[in-house]
This record gives C-alpha cells, sequence and structure tokens, in this order.
C-alpha cells in the first residue's frame, strides 16, 4: 500500500475531496478516466484557488495530458497564477520534470482568451476571417456612436440613449441571450421607447464590425457559442481536452454556460468552482442560475463539495456574514467557520450623517495607524463610487493619501489608445475606428481627411497601397509622409515582434510632447506598454490578449513622484471581490445604498443586493464596520435651508441580526475616543505668560 501523497497534506477534508474526485493513483490507472461533474462550492475566505491548483496538480501528477486540460479562469493573471501554484504542487513529487508539464499546460485563460483562440483556429469553417482584431469596450463604444451618428440619432428630438449605454444594452442582450424589449422593460425602462431604433442601431453596428473585421468581447462568446451549435464542430473541440475546470463559475452568463455543456454534454471531466453567495454581477450578465442549476444539468447528477472553513476572518465577523447570507431566498447551504477565535465582534456604528461618518472612519483609520496597522491593511468599501465623495474631502483635507478603485484602466489612458490605435491599424487596415484615431495624430489632419483616407482604403483591393498613394492637406505632408513610412515598416513580414513596438513607440513620442503637457508622466505608461509587449511572441498575440485582460495601471499610478508609500484604500464593493484587509469600513449601509434604490424592482435585484453585502462584509479579517448614518442631506437648486432625510439601517440585517454584532453610537464612542486620544492639557495663566516675557 502506498503512502498519501504529501502535497495533499495540508488540505482540508473537504478540499481533499474535492481535489481528489475520480483521480485514482497511476499505479492504479495508466491514466486518470474523467468522472462525472463536480460543483465546488467554495465559501469566502476557504482556499479555493488553492483548492483548485492541487486538483490541476493532482491530475497532472496522476497521469493526466496536461495538452488536454482546459482551465479557464475571470482573468490572464488568475491563469498564470494558478499555472505557477500548479508548478509548485507538482514539482514536490514530479522534481524538475513539473515545469515542462505545467509548460505545456497551453490551454489556460479566460472564457474570451479562449473564444479568441478557438475562433483563428475554426475561423474559416464558420465564416470568419482569422485576422480579425478585437475591440476593447472603449473602442466598441465609440464605433457604436460611430453608426450612431451616420443614423441621425445623435441629434434626435428627445433624448437618445448615450454610446455607452446603446452598447451596455447590447451587451446585456447578446450575453443574456434576451430579446431587447425585454431588457429594456427589466434594466433600462426609460429607453423603451427607443426599442425599434435600437433595433436597427444594432443591426448596422454588427454590419459595421464585419466590414472592419473585428471583433467586440459579445462577440467572442456568441461566435464560440455558435461554433459549439454545430453538433460535429461541438464534438471535435469537446474531444480535445479530457477535463474542463472553470473557476468563479457563479460569474458566468447564459452563454457561457452554453458553451461549456455543448463541450461536455456528459459532464465528464467538468469542475466548476465557485459560491452563489458571492454572485453579483448580474449587470454584466451573470446569472446565479448557472451555479444554482449546475447539479442537475447533467444526465448524471453532479458531486457537491462545499467548503466551509474560513481562513481568512475571524469567528464573530463570519458569525455575523453568516447571519446574514442565511436569509437568502435560494442557496448552496454552508456555515462558513474558523479557527480564528476573538472577543472582538462586527460593529453597527450608528452616526448622525454623512459628514460625522467621514470623520469617524478617518478618526478610526488613523487610530488604526498608530497601533501599527499599515493604511494598506484597510479598505473602506461603498454600494457606489460617489458614496466615498464625502470622505475623499475629509481624507485630503487630514493628508491621509488613499488609492480609490475603479478609475480610469490602463488601456482607458488615451496616450496608451493612441500607441495601441497605430498597432491595430496595421494589424487591420479595415479598422475604422483604429485608423480614425491613428491618422489623427498627424498635425493637420482632421475628422475629415481621416474620413476620406479610410473610405479610400475600404473601397481599395488593397488598402496598403490605398494609404500609401493618399493625398493629405499641404500642411500635413511632412508628417503624413513619416506615418506612412511607419505604417509601410509595420506591414513589413521581415519584421520580428516586438520591433513594431518599438518603431510605433518612436514615432509617437514626439506626438506625446506635443499633445500633452505631463508628456514625462505619461511617457513612463508608454515605456510599460513596450515592456509589456516583449512578454508576448507576435504582434497578434499581444493585441488580444492585452485588450482582453488590461493591467490595471495608469498614469497617475506611474507618476507623479514622491507618491506617499502607504495610502488607504477605497473601492467599491464590486471591485473588491476577492480582496481582503486587516479592517473594513462599510459606507451608507442603509436601505436606500444598501441595497441601492436603483436595484429593489424584483425580488432578484435585492437578493443580489444581499450578496453584495455579505462579500463586503467577508472581506474583512479581523475588524468590521457597517456604518450607519441616520440622516442624508439633499442638495438644493437654489435657496439655502438645510433639506434632508432620514434612512433605515439596511433591511438586511434584521432585529434579530444585531445579536450579531456590537451596536456604538457615535457620539458616545467619540467621547470615548478622545479621551484616549487627548491628554488633559494644563491650565495655561496668559496673563502670567505675557507679563514674564518682558522681564
Amino acid at each position: 500500500m502506498l503512502a498519501q501523497p504529501s502535497y495533499l497534506d495540508a488540505l482540508n477534508p473537504e478540499q481533499r475531496r474535492a481535489v481528489e474526485h475520480g483521480v485514482f493513483s497511476r499505479e492504479s490507472a495508466p491514466q486518470p478516466a474523467p468522472a462525472g461533474p463536480l460543483l465546488v462550492i467554495a465559501g469566502a475566505g476557504s482556499g479555493k484557488t488553492n483548492t483548485l491548483a492541487h486538483r490541476v496538480a493532482h491530475l497532472i501528477v496522476n497521469g493526466a495530458d496536461p495538452r488536454r486540460i482546459l482551465l479557464m479562469t475571470f482573468s490572464r493573471r488568475a491563469a498564470a497564477e494558478m499555472s505557477r501554484r500548479v508548478e509548485r504542487i507538482s514539482r514536490q513529487v514530479m522534481g524538475d520534470k513539473a515545469g515542462i508539464m505545467t509548460d505545456a499546460l497551453a490551454w489556460a485563460g479566460t472564457f474570451h482568451g479562449i473564444g479568441a483562440r478557438l475562433l483563428r483556429d475554426y475561423a474559416e469553417q464558420i465564416g470568419l476571417d482569422p485576422a480579425f482584431t478585437i475591440h476593447d469596450r472603449e473602442d466598441s463604444a465609440d464605433l457604436m456612436n460611430l453608426v450612431r451618428h451616420e443614423l441621425g440619432l445623435s441629434k434626435t428630438e428627445n433624448r437618445f440613449p448615450t454610446k455607452g449605454t446603446c452598447l451596455t444594452i447590447y451587451s446585456r442582450c447578446v450575453n443574456a441571450e434576451t430579446d431587447i424589449d425585454q431588457v429594456l422593460g427589466a434594466n433600462f425602462p426609460w429607453c423603451a421607447g427607443w426599442a425599434s431604433e435600437l433595433r436597427h442601431l444594432f443591426e448596422h453596428y454588427v454590419e459595421a464590425k464585419q466590414q472592419q473585421n473585428v471583433l467586440d468581447y459579445d462577440d467572442l462568446l456568441a461566435f464560440w457559442a455558435d461554433l459549439m451549435a454545430e453538433p460535429t464542430l461541438a464534438e471535435e473541440i469537446g474531444a480535445r481536452f479530457d477535463y474542463l475546470l472553470v473557476d468563479e463559475y457563479q460569474d458566468t452568463n447564459s452563454l457561457q454556460a452554453q458553451i461549456l455543456l455543448a463541450m461536455k454534454p456528459t459532464g465528464l471531466g467538468v469542475t466548476v468552482v465557485g459560491d452563489d453567495a458571492q454572485s453579483i454581477y448580474s449587470f454584466r450578465g451573470a446569472t446565479v442560475r448557472n451555479i444554482l442549476d449546475f447539479p442537475q444539468r447533467f444526465a448524471q447528477p453532479a458531486r457537491v463539495v462545499t467548503l466551509e472553513r474560513n481562513y481568512r476572518s475571524t469567528q464573530p465577523i463570519l458569525e455575523a456574514s453568516n447571519a446574514v447570507i442565511a436569509a437568502a431566498r435560494e442557496r448552496h447551504a454552508k456555515n462558513l467557520f474558523t479557527d480564528k477565535a476573538a472577543s472582538q465582534r462586527a460593529q453597527l456604528v450608528l452616526v448622525p450623517d454623512e459628514a460625522q461618518q467621514a470623520r469617524w472612519v478617518a478618526d478610526q483609520v488613523l487610530r488604526q495607524r498608530e497601533a501599527g496597522a499599515t493604511l494598506k491593511s484597510q479598505a473602506v468599501l461603498f454600494r457606489a463610487s460617489h458614496h466615498s465623495a464625502p470622505l475623499e474631502l475629509e481624507l485630503a483635507r487630514r493628508n491621509i493619501p488613499f488609492v480609490k478603485f475603479g478609475g480610469l484602466k490602463f488601456l482607458e489612458a488615451s496616450h496608451i489608445k493612441d500607441v495601441m490605435a497605430l498597432l491595430r491599424f496595421a494589424q487591420n487596415p479595415r479598422s475604422r475606428m483604429a485608423g480614425f484615431r491613428a491618422v489623427q495624430l498627424v498635425p493637420g489632419v482632421g475628422a475629415a481627411t481621416a474620413t476620406r483616407l479610410l473610405d479610400a482604403m475600404s473601397e481599395a483591393s488593397d488598402p496598403h497601397a490605398a494609404l500609401q498613394s493618399f493625398e493629405p492637406p499641404a500642411q500635413a505632408s511632412e508628417e503624413w509622409s513619416q506615418l506612412a513610412a511607419l505604417y509601410a515598416r509595420l506591414n513589413d513580414a521581415g519584421l520580428a515582434w516586438p520591433a513594431d513596438m518599438e518603431l510605433a513607440r518612436s514615432w509617437y513620442l514626439p506626438q506625446l510632447e506635443r499633445l500633452h503637457d505631463d508628456a514625462q508622466v505619461r511617457k513612463l505608461d508608454v515605456e510599460q506598454l513596450a515592456r509589456l509587449a516583449a512578454g508576448y511572441g507576435s504582434r497578434e498575440r499581444f493585441l488580444t490578449e492585452l485588450t482582453l485582460d488590461p493591467p490595471e495601471v495608469t498614469s497617475d499610478q506611474s507618476g507623479p513622484p514622491l507618491r506617499d508609500e502607504d495610502y488607504l484604500i477605497l473601492s467599491t464593493i464590486h471591485s473588491a471581490k476577492g480582496q481582503e484587509w486587516k479592517a473594513v469600513h462599510v459606507l451608507n449601509c442603509v436601505d436606500g445604498c444598501i441595497p441601492s434604490d436603483m436595484a429593489t424592482g424584483t425580488s432578484e435585484e435585492i437578493e443580489e443586493e444581499r450578496r453584495l453585502l455579505y462579500v463586503a462584509m467577508t472581506r474583512a479579517k479581523e475588524q468590521l464596520h457597517l456604518i450607519v448614518p441616520q440622516r442624508f442631506y439633499v442638495s438644493q437648486q437654489s435657496g439655502g435651508g438645510d433639506r434632508h432625510v432620514y434612512a433605515g439601517r439596511t433591511r438586511f440585517i434584521t432585529e434579530a441580526m444585531t445579536a450579531q454584532f456590537e451596536q456604538v453610537t457615535w457620539p458616545a464612542a467619540m467621547a470615548v475616543h478622545a479621551s484616549e486620544r487627548l491628554p488633559q492639557a494644563p491650565v495655561m495663566q496668559v496673563r502670567a505668560r505675557a507679563r514674564s516675557l518682558w522681564k
């Protein structure tokens, strides 16, 4: 009898059951035969990533071919981290061979990234040009706006939805596979009168994408689902993989579930991991039904393993969190527990208003800092971005540095979009959005000239030649010739990546100096982009993967100099998912904020708001403060006054649940804290001091 593998010894019994599901040692079978479907319900802080990494490693160690394992995560960085963990675990058994095996784990990535690869592989069989480029959300919105303008919808008598709203409606229809009338009625009622115009707009938007040979994020899933709807192709693609593992399954949408079921209709070899209690992205089309209904989706019911041991929070925090989620209307039952005992309960802090809430949080943050906690170990979470405005003013007044998550992303910065447009236009000369941006970087070239060029390229059999022969305005001729030369070099078949990036960077930096006063700060981002480029094998791969999974850095992150090394974290709850901090403060825990008054139209929306509060609470490791302002001041267009409304504690914390919390009223708490912070000063005899100055 062989000893049990030591690399599994650190797992708790539930984690081990998930890891070993259907896997036999290589001594008992040459390769592990795929077992029936497995659903791992991984509670917050329960070691989900560690469990999934051990399962992949356990498969490889016991003979599974890593080239036949498909692992899908929700970010490329998560996939890379998963691969690193798999190698570390496998190395304990396989030694140096582990690196070779995990290098062969080539099919680890995001749904969108895997979809893009398969669509290129099968492009000709489904009527696609494999040289397609991919639009990010901003480019997609810009193209939507261009079509909107061409159809005359930007000059309607009544307010027509903006480009961002139009794209969101389109995306919701595609990802949820829902008719536009239903989407408008449920989520955008004020747009319901524009249904026929929006349908017309989306028809022309799709036509524009096809003419330009571009795909947006939604196409990557929709076309992949179409690919899987062909039984022969679905069987062929499914047969490429013995094992299919999906992380964060609660965040999948209808199309993603449809793809998974088409690839593995029997469920053999399928493992999905997630937590229905953390399903909070319905605004992206995700549906909690995918994970709730998963056990019954196959002929053979899925085995369900629940991870309830929490490695993050103290027991009092878990007891409060468990009480909140236990009231959910429908869920996979679980009760988180931990060995981390503590006497301090989660706090419900009652404060007079938002201004006093900001003061209380600032005081608490500084108090924790004086006690030895870094600012980075503390976070302030909120339902909507604008909820933090009073706090931001208070932090600035007290010189407390902070970083707010949910701001400008790397690829949304204008200078990065410029460089990416140059490369995309070289990769796909029929991409009007990339070309429109790229050619207007030339001084003297405006929208009319850019449109004239792109029309000529669209009509030409050789768009590259059309650009070279184009006659620009006289004032732009010299600079234009430099762009034309760059474009020719970028399309030289003998050019080896990442030389393309260096050429684009060299041409763009003088334009950067001309366009931006803070060019030196922005230059750091361009250099960062060039460093990123070196990690990819080709221009096509770089453009695809960076668009699908952009880094978070922006120019205000790379500069200015002298930024404090320590800073407080401010974040929306949605952006905080997957993170953890020693102390967490949740703002505005009142009805109207959590749940948002914009998300109480249906029972499904209310249930998601409950899960949102649960996600916020389970980010805390040692201290959790839910802050309840009593009144909110209402701004008025004219006149003075202090008009305000009163707010009640969030409905998700009932009177019965308050036993799980320590309830604190701010003035009383503040009096104690003030006496702790400020020793009583001696009385100063000012008149005596004044006389003594002259003696």
